[in-house]
């Protein structure tokens, strides 16, 4: 029999463990972080009424559970969001079963945004982007320390590693690429974004699998998401200059070439920089509103289903 009084859960995930905490039950219970283990705490869970799943971002090990617990109510939260709330309740220790329940309490006093969860293939697709973010930093650090290479030994050592760190982002485009035709959805979202006038391949791949919430946010939440909503700082009379800070900053860092590219070939993102320029805004403000602009309308046209349409003269 479900039980009458509504359930905040907060999930403390290891590489071994989850520590469970029921609020306002105020029970914890530990599960093993394994597939009979993920069994065993929803089918626990199912004798409550759940509004919210809250647990901390933690890379390889909270995938598992998120995909195994993706048609309950996740909440994922920022570690660091999650840590300065038990300061400000003056929690001062720090142990799994404490981290539980204070992020059971997180999710019955806030209510964050129920999202869903990445799918398997967009978690993969995920994993492979980000592989290659790092293959292309190695890359760029190998070139920039070639140009200062005199002696024909390291040059060679130099040459071989370019080449192997080439085709090892290749191979990594190509798998990419797999995951993207094999899945309909992913596939239509990048063919949306890639209408965009600005947008490539490897920009609507890294949106894709870096925001999957895309389409499904309002347009202020989106440009918070990706870290371009400016900051207002103002305290009585005082005033200050407004800044972009948080957000996801690979999807921040991926818009950046498709701006530049979208003010000298999509009109309307150039009629907005030129207003802006003439008004006296400096160009990196302009061209940070440019690319605010490109993440609302890819957004908007993802919400619509629909690709984008240059207006006619």
């Amino acid at each position: 029999m479900t039980q009458s009084i509504a359930q905040s859960v907060g999930v403390d995930i290891s590489k071994d463990n989850l520590d469970v905490h029921l609020h306002p039950e105020g029970t914890s219970r530990q599960f093993a972080n394994s597939p009979a283990g993920h069994k065993a705490l929803l089918a626990w869970l199912n004798a409550y009424r759940i509004t919210r799943i809250a647990y901390e971002a933690t890379g390889a090990y909270h995938r598992a559970f998120e995909q195994a617990a993706c048609d309950w109510p996740l909440v994922k939260l920022n570690p660091r969001q999650a840590r300065r709330f038990a300061q400000a309740t003056g929690t001062l220790a720090k142990t799994d079963r404490v981290d539980a329940a204070m992020l059971a309490r997180f999710a019955a006093v806030l209510e964050p945004e129920i999202r869903p969860v990445r799918t398997p293939a967009m978690a993969d697709l995920r994993e492979l982007v980000v592989a290659k973010r790092g293959l292309v930093k190695d890359r760029t650090a190998l070139l920039n320390r070639a140009k200062t290479l005199t002696l024909a030994l390291l040059k060679r050592q130099s040459d071989r590693r370019l080449a192997q760190l080439n085709k090892q982002i290749a191979a990594i485009e190509a798998a990419a690429q797999a995951i993207i035709v094999a899945d309909l959805a992913l596939a239509r979202r990048c063919e949306i974004l890639q209408s965009i006038a600005g947008l490539g391949e490897t920009t609507a791949t890294t949106l894709v699998a870096e925001i999957p919430e895309l389409g499904a946010l309002a347009p202020k939440q989106a440009a918070s998401l990706a870290g371009l909503a400016p900051i207002t700082r103002q305290s009585g009379q005082w005033r200050g200059k407004s800044f972009i800070q948080g957000g996801r900053a690979a999807v921040r860092n991926a818009l950046y070439m498709p701006a530049l590219v979208a003010i000298r070939f999509n009109p309307d993102m150039k009629a907005k920089y030129d207003q802006l320029i003439v008004a006296g805004k400096p160009a990196k403000v302009a061209l940070t509103a440019i690319m605010r602009k490109l993440i609302i309308l890819a957004n908007a046209l993802l919400k619509a289903d629909r690709n984008w349409q240059p207006k006619l003269a």
